[in-house]
């Protein structure tokens, strides 16, 4: 049942983005930082949270959980540092996904060609 429920969470996300790119100007890039910034905004108000438990990786897994851990980060590192924990706590739960995002991204660059 909870592949059932991250698939329905994740592909309703996906739904919603292609429907967007089709009815409106709007580019990947708005569509991706629209995403980023609805997921801080429900993780300011302790909603994501709800989605996670529900859907579990199916929650994780779209951009959305990347706004979610950049509010969450910061709201922890606040809580336990002050005001320079709103930096420090942001990189300590985006750290692995920002890493992976360059190192794949480098070695795709290697193996492919870009278009002209």
């Amino acid at each position: 049942m909870i592949y059932l429920k991250a698939f329905v969470f994740a592909g309703a996300f996906c739904a919603l983005a292609q429907i967007i790119l089709d009815k409106t100007k709007l580019t990947p890039g708005h569509i991706t930082v629209i995403f980023v910034v609805l997921g801080a905004f429900l993780d300011v108000f302790n909603i994501y949270d709800r989605f996670v438990l529900w859907a579990g990786g199916g929650a994780l897994v779209p951009i959305l959980s990347f706004g979610h851990n950049l509010t969450h980060g910061a709201l922890q590192g606040y809580n336990s540092d002050g005001v320079l924990g709103l930096f420090s706590g942001t990189l300590d739960l985006t750290a692995a996904g920002i890493s992976a995002a360059i190192i794949f991204s480098f070695f795709m660059a290697l193996i492919f060609e870009p278009k002209d």
